[in-house]
């Protein structure tokens, strides 16, 4: 039955899932209509987005498995049960007047439906496009990007001409409706299965397949070097993203004399380097390889970070924060597929939640230590040095990620001579 299924569609079904959760990162727009209609705590309707984010994190690592077991339709319907039901029961939250409601239905049940909702079509998009993986997880992480710029003028839009509840409701089914459509279609691919050009290019040696470094378990996975090497890797990488996101409008204000309405213009176009990073660095890495994206990404932030104190022009300094923002929302997309490349498709899953815990202490760390420099020095010049510091040992790791890659590459290469050599004289000895 997968044989009849079109994996552009398969991708489609996929970037409607991410495009339905990653509507929560229009959070923003909710919170001030939400406090002057209600009267609730900017502190209290503020937690149940941090509730949702943290816990997207962790559910993503918690129900890997999961997902691995149940497959991608069965794990997508549920997101869609999870995440619609949080979304809509914002609305009769906001009706009753219950902030407890709120923080359980936008924080509690979003937060679940987001992080199983997160992880459960990307395994089985990174098996329909063995010949694109960066470009396939790109696809879909651009889609997790977008949602909030399409949610945010409609959300706004609808709570000016009905009710905040019913903006709720409305958005809530629209998204369970949308999920629900892409499960519906979305499916594994038959094992062994490759796209006809790709078959073709192999036959004609245009092209030969590139194997996996190993076929591991998700168990075994985390108790391998390479896992922590990519975990840190992706943790600082998060860390400075969620960073320069939180502050990117009064640090520029401070640091360059930004406008507040010039800030707020970088604000938006920065949803647009992280969007467009996510499809950009990922389509670059099927051509140069996962991790010199990863050590790329780290040279930039490292250039951008030393540079950045001593900067004084104004758009200079707006495409440093670009480029930070771009090589965060390129971890996202590029993480899966580097997954692959190194454990394998096997419980790929599974694995992917469990480095998705980044997200979740990335999302608590990084405006934590903005936060604490500044008020402790009353500048954020400080914030600049202590990114350099932690970007350089990222870059470290990623150089020595990739050497590894390398040994071990080499180590099967000369395996399979030693193999084609015992066949070839096992052959000629029975002659």
């Amino acid at each position: 039955m997968n044989t009849t299924k079109n994996r552009w569609l398969i991708a489609l079904s996929a970037i409607a899932i991410h495009l339905s959760i990653g509507a929560a990162y229009a959070y923003s727009v909710y919170t001030n209509p939400i406090r002057d209609a209600m009267g609730w705590s900017t502190t209290g309707i503020t937690l149940s987005f941090t509730i949702m984010m943290a816990l997207a994190g962790f559910t993503a690592a918690f129900f890997g498995s999961f997902v691995e077991r149940k497959g991608p339709r069965k794990s997508a319907i549920l997101a869609a049960v999870l995440f619609g039901l949080g979304q809509a029961g914002a609305g009769v939250a906001v009706a009753v007047d219950s902030l407890f409601l709120f923080i359980f239905t936008y924080g509690f049940m979003s937060g679940l439906g987001m992080g199983i909702g997160y992880i459960a079509p990307v395994s089985t998009l990174i098996k329909w496009f063995p010949d694109r993986r960066g470009l396939a997880t790109g696809m879909a992480v651009l889609g997790f990007g977008a949602g909030a710029l399409i949610t945010a003028p409609l959300a706004a839009s609808l709570m000016e001409t009905i009710t905040i509840s019913m903006t709720f409701y409305i958005l809530g089914i629209s998204y369970f409706i949308l999920m629900i459509l892409g499960a519906s279609y979305i499916a594994p691919p038959p094992q062994g299965w490759m796209p006809e050009g790709m078959k073709k290019d192999i036959a004609s040696g245009k092209k030969t397949v590139k194997q996996d470094l190993s076929q591991l378990t998700a168990k075994e996975a985390v108790r391998t070097k390479r896992f922590w090497m990519l975990w840190t890797m992706m943790l600082i990488n998060v860390t400075a993203g969620i960073m320069m996101i939180s502050v990117a409008s009064p640090m520029a204000q401070e640091v360059v004399g930004l406008t507040a309405a010039g800030a707020a213009a970088m604000v938006g176009i920065m949803g647009i380097f992280n969007g467009g990073g996510r499809l950009l660095w990922a389509a670059a890495s099927d051509y140069i390889g996962r991790p010199v994206v990863f050590i790329t990404f780290f040279a930039l932030q490292l250039v951008a970070f030393v540079t950045m104190p001593n900067i004084t022009n104004v758009l200079l300094f707006q495409a440093l924060v670009f480029i930070v923002v771009s090589c965060y929302g390129g971890g996202f997309s590029n993480l899966p597929a580097f997954i692959g490349d190194m454990f394998g498709t096997k419980q790929l899953g599974a694995i992917h939640g469990f480095l998705l815990t980044t997200w979740s202490l990335g999302g608590i760390l990084g405006p934590l230590l903005v936060s604490q420099i500044r008020e402790a020095t009353a500048s954020y010049i400080p914030v600049f040095y202590v990114f350099t510091a932690l970007i350089l040992l990222a870059f470290l790791i990623s150089i020595f990620l990739q050497l590894d890659i390398k040994r071990e590459e080499k180590g099967e290469q000369k395996k399979e001579v030693v193999r084609t050599g015992k066949l070839e004289y096992s052959a000629a000895s029975k002659r």
